[in-house]
């Protein structure tokens, strides 16, 4: 199959990622089948909480579709982000996401389905 498509796929209810006074929220959308280079894609939802601290085990691209959030890696920089706007996480990246009221990014990630 050369196509595939989730119809409104930003819609979806996607699972709370279980972090602690966290509300957030991440979902597998679509993955490729390669086995060697396997990359997957979904959405991640932050909304008004504790901070989420993640550490990325593989490179994620990230593109910000609603709301804002302020992004931080571990060595100090922070920026604010707003729909648009494009991030790339290094694998062995430590990274925190905190938002004002709720943010949504679209991911593409080297990672198989259901890996974090």
């Amino acid at each position: 199959m050369a196509m595939k498509v989730v119809n409104k796929a930003i819609t979806m209810d996607f699972p709370s990622m279980g972090v602690p006074d966290t509300k957030a929220f991440l979902g597998d959308v679509l993955s490729s089948s390669n086995p060697e280079k396997t990359i997957t894609s979904g959405f991640f939802r932050l909304e008004k909480s504790k901070p989420l601290v993640y550490a990325y085990t593989y490179d994620e691209m990230k593109i910000i579709v609603e709301g804002e959030m302020s992004i931080s890696d571990e060595t100090g920089n922070t920026v604010k982000v707003v729909p648009g706007d494009v991030l790339f996480f290094e694998k062995g990246s430590q990274i925190t996401f905190d938002t004002p009221d709720y943010g949504i990014g679209f991911f593409c990630g080297l990672r198989k389905v259901g890996e974090a």
